[in-house]
């Protein structure tokens, strides 16, 4: 196992002519097939184009209220607020742009945490929680006198549904269970789930950050407290997200950012507003196009399989089966190390092996090794994710290249 390289040992990306197309059907970087939309996604043109008057003739302080740019962006700001409350079902008082979803989870962790005059003092998490949740419950419960405790997963990455309902006692009073997983793609039962949690009285939080793009989110018909959201995971910029926070929470949830009191105190901190509005847009076109994109996705990805399948290379899909992110394809190639696989790739396509809030770390994924894989099967696993802009020849392209590459190193 070659372990992490530095980039300048595989190539130097600064003689990689970078050119993005983000027009029309596709999205390439220059001879590279980007498969890793899970770790971030391109923005939209759609969204850069409304987003760049706000650089310019619209730059305004939205929180400068005595003047007309002051009121242009105010404007433009509460209009993305109203876009991504409709992406969830939420008002849009309930949402408070932060930084990402990473600020979002500690927010929602931290403010819980810190409001809690109970005698409630256990936080559940699953064990296959983005590490910034996990992270996070760990220091904040250190913090304010807490305990964490991680429910198990089933090898589908599935709550282990005894285990939960075992843990689920009336010592909990938070409990954070991601929608979709970041690197195996596994859509929980977030209703079930946070029903569970009401009824012995925890408040539920949900990371969504992955969530849009594979299923429809209501916080009402699911019955979510808190939910996290980021920007650049739906083609919007990176350096934005956002926390809903249901009002009944509201008036005793203590902020994480202290300043000039901005979002009803929530969140203090001048907004992007250039940011903001491309979340908005964003969010809109999601909203819209969301169910037509995932029968794409999921073509997509089933064209993947069918072409590795006949290349005769032997896989195995990680996560569960049916209930999965449309464009997530976790595989485990048998014998073959997925980092050196991933360099041998390169610059022709881009993946990943795992969370890449975890890239540059030698241990494999915890996700993996909590779904039951051993060290070997976890280090032999890579994450492919298709996105709104692959196509056909694409896959076909990347199909071929992997199997090549694998070939190669099994000879």
């Amino acid at each position: 196992m070659i372990g992490v390289r530095k980039v300048n040992e595989i190539l130097d990306w600064r003689e990689l002519p970078v050119e993005l197309s983000l027009s029309g059907d596709e999205m390439r970087v220059s001879e590279s097939i980007y498969l890793d939309y899970q770790a971030s996604t391109p923005t939209d043109a759609r969204v850069l184009e409304a987003m760049l008057p706000y650089f310019t003739d619209s730059f305004g302080n939205p929180h400068s209220s005595n003047h007309i740019l002051g009121w242009r962006s105010a404007d433009s700001v509460e209009t993305a607020r109203y876009e991504v409350a409709s992406l969830i079902g939420a008002l849009p008082e309930e949402i408070v742009f932060t930084s990402g979803a990473t600020e979002a989870n500690n927010q929602a962790i931290f403010g819980v945490l810190a409001a809690n005059q109970t005698d409630r003092k256990t936080i559940l998490v699953s064990a296959i929680e983005h590490k910034c949740v996990k992270e996070a419950a760990y220091f904040f419960a250190n913090q304010y006198g807490h305990r964490v405790k991680e429910v198990p997963v089933l090898e589908s990455g599935q709550i282990d549904r005894a285990a939960y309902s075992a843990m689920l006692t009336d010592d909990v009073v938070l409990v954070s269970v991601m929608a979709v997983n970041n690197e195996i793609g596994t859509i929980q039962d977030i209703a079930w789930l946070a029903e569970q949690a009401q009824r012995v009285g925890a408040i539920f939080h949900c990371d969504a950050a992955q969530a849009p793009e594979a299923v429809d989110l209501d916080v009402v018909e699911l019955g979510i407290d808190l939910l996290s959201l980021s920007a650049h995971k739906i083609y919007g910029p990176k350096g934005v997200g956002a926390l809903f926070i249901d009002s009944s929470l509201q008036n005793n949830f203590p902020p994480l950012v202290h300043g000039g009191g901005q979002q009803n105190g929530l969140r203090s901190g001048t907004l992007p507003t250039p940011l903001c509005v491309g979340f908005g847009v964003a969010a809109s076109i999601i909203r819209k196009e969301g169910k037509q994109n995932r029968q794409k996705l999921n073509r997509l990805s089933s064209g993947l399989l069918e072409n590795l399948r006949k290349a005769n290379i032997g896989f195995s899909i990680n996560g569960d089966p049916i209930a999965r992110h449309p464009g997530n394809l976790n595989i485990q190639f048998p014998y073959i190390d997925a980092e050196s696989l991933i360099n041998t790739l390169q610059p022709s396509i881009c993946a990943s092996t795992g969370s890449a809030c975890n890239s540059g770390m030698i241990q494999s994924s915890y996700v993996l090794r909590s779904i039951g894989l051993s060290e070997e099967g976890a280090s032999s696993s890579v994450r492919l994710s298709v996105g709104r802009f692959s196509d056909e020849e694409q896959i076909a392209e990347a199909a071929d290249k992997i199997a090549g590459a694998i070939s190669s190193m099994s000879g």
